[in-house]
């Protein structure tokens, strides 16, 4: 069985973004890469370099008791997402934008960031086995964007669960006005898609969509 469902939200005044990361969130890492420390570097820097989140890399280094003290030379790991789940996101992305460009709209610019929250989005529906925009561990979308730190001043978000590959969930989409809605809407200029895999659904998708 396959399933849509979408959510807009759109914001008169700019909404300041709450700056903790969530500890508890989870990843799929693909493995693990080591990391030599570098003078001048932080695990904040580090994160940044590789694209992923600062609570992961924390939880990945127990032996640094400090997280905010690290020295060069240190060896620090680093999770990883799956190569080829990023790639499926990424071909989310590029499909959005051929969408957009058949109608003259300017393209999505991919946020890793974004992302990160709509795959941990997509991991929560799988392992909570739920399908909704509301989380019972991270509320409605906007608290979520709000928690990992995402500012925006308009926001909205596709999730789908079933579609075996990026053209059927975005065939889904834009066969349904409100998430093709969402995908066209002029006024997003940021995307992230998460994408996890398992669970009663087999497939979950999530498409995250802001203006900063």
């Amino acid at each position: 069985m396959k399933r849509l469902f979408l959510c807009l939200v759109t914001l008169s005044l700019w909404m300041a973004a709450a700056a903790a990361d969530i500890s508890h969130a989870q990843t799929q890492p693909s493995g693990i890469d080591v990391y030599t420390v570098q003078p001048g570097d932080s695990l904040w820097k580090i994160a940044q370099k590789y694209k992923v989140g600062l609570a992961e890399i924390i939880r990945a280094n127990p032996q640094i008791r400090n997280p905010n003290l690290i020295y060069p030379g240190q060896k620090v790991k680093v999770p990883l997402v799956p190569v080829q789940i990023r790639a499926v996101e990424e071909q989310v992305v590029k499909l959005v934008n051929a969408e957009r460009a058949k109608r003259g709209l300017k393209p999505l610019t991919a946020n890793w960031q974004l992302s990160r929250v709509a795959r941990i989005k997509s991991q929560d529906m799988r392992d909570r086995g739920y399908f909704s925009h509301t989380s019972p561990t991270y509320g409605s979308p906007f608290d979520m964007m709000q928690a990992f730190g995402i500012a925006y001043h308009a926001a909205g978000e596709n999730i789908a669960a079933g579609q075996t590959t990026p053209a059927a969930v975005m065939q889904s989409w834009m066969n349904s006005a409100g998430h093709r809605q969402n995908i066209l809407n002029p006024q997003f200029t940021q995307i992230g898609v998460g994408y996890a895999t398992g669970g009663s659904y087999r497939y979950y998708w999530t498409q995250m969509f802001i203006r900063p």
